[in-house]
């Protein structure tokens, strides 16, 4: 057995965040100022949208910063699962929030103008101007994300690389500006209709779009780090280079099983039970699994714990007996 310091890997994905952090932060301030100006439902859905953005981006600091702390003797496998908790928060709260303000205040002007209650919108230039500069400066956030995830691809597919992902911090900024991109697209072609048709049904409807959009997001990022939280095995195609790996070593006689859980986006548990040659002596067996050890983690440098089980096949021993496993050894 070894086990390795863990490095949680985020090096890339903190850029991206920094820079979201400081381009959200800006655009909420602009967003709020346009709001009051120009009574805009839509407006204030997006400077709602860009404010919980901001915090977004603070939970995931928070949660790269406290997942690099050094195991201990509470959490002797580290604190890099704090990566998920974070980035779960903020697909859960954050972006939950956002979507529900968001269809309220669109649903809330519904109502009045239903029942004639409407309030003609003040001074829409500012608010035009600021959604205009807000997706050029959206469109820089996305472009640092962009660039981060197409490093992540490594000549993978979009569906693959979504499937592969373990770092939910990149999706998480990705899928947050072009939701932002989409929302400041349909709040600009609410207010422009709105004030072209002397209707603010289209402001309304517009700020419910948007918070269906995030509502959208949510659910998926939400999903993806509640699976990473629960623990996520190595892709399929990483599982199975291991397991030949493991068994082209000298020694090796056969891989049983491999156990592979992500403890961090750049830190692996894995667990493998291999049976052995019988004629070793504890000493070549001991140097056996250094080497097997070595080896792993040289082609994987990810696989910062490693628990090598010396051992035969108990399952296959029981059906050749027709011995029925009991249900707390099934996964021996």
């Amino acid at each position: 057995m070894s086990a390795a310091e863990p490095t949680t890997g985020h090096s890339g994905g903190l850029r991206v965040v920094m820079v979201a952090l400081f381009i959200n932060l800006l655009i909420a301030v602009f967003k709020f100022a346009a709001a009051a100006i120009s009574g805009s439902t839509a407006m204030l859905a997006e400077a709602v949208h860009s404010l919980a953005d901001t915090s977004n981006q603070a939970f995931l600091l928070i949660g790269m910063r406290r997942s690099s702390r050094p195991p201990d003797a509470l959490h002797p496998f580290g604190y890099g699962t704090e990566t998920y908790f974070w980035a779960f928060i903020v697909a859960g709260s954050i972006f939950l929030i956002g979507a529900a303000v968001s269809i309220w205040e669109g649903s809330e002007k519904l109502w009045h103008i239903a029942h004639g209650q409407a309030h003609a919108h003040g001074d829409v230039k500012w608010a035009i101007i600021v959604l205009c500069v807000s997706l050029v400066l959206e469109s820089w956030s996305l472009r640092a994300a962009v660039q981060e995830f197409l490093h992540m691809t490594a000549g993978k597919g979009l569906r693959k690389t979504l499937e592969d992902a373990r770092d939910p911090t990149v999706l998480t900024v990705l899928f947050e500006d072009l939701a932002a991109l989409f929302g400041l697209a349909v709040a600009l072609a609410g207010v422009l209709g709105s004030y072209l048709t002397g209707n603010p049904l289209w402001d309304a409807l517009a700020s419910i779009v948007v918070g269906i959009a995030l509502l959208v997001v949510a659910i998926f990022l939400g999903r993806d780090s509640m699976s990473l939280l629960i623990g996520e095995a190595v892709p399929k195609e990483e599982h199975e280079q291991i397991v030949e790996l493991a068994s082209r070593q000298s020694g090796v006689l056969e891989v049983i099983h491999l156990r592979t859980m992500h403890i961090a986006p750049q830190e692996v548990l894995a667990a493998i039970k291999i049976r052995f040659a019988r004629d070793l002596t504890m000493d070549a067996l001991e140097s056996k699994i250094n080497d097997l050890e070595a080896a792993l983690r040289t082609k994987f440098p990810h696989l910062r714990r490693i628990y090598v089980e010396p051992g035969f096949d108990e399952e296959k021993l029981r059906k050749e007996r027709g011995i029925q496993p009991k249900s707390h050894e099934s996964a021996s």
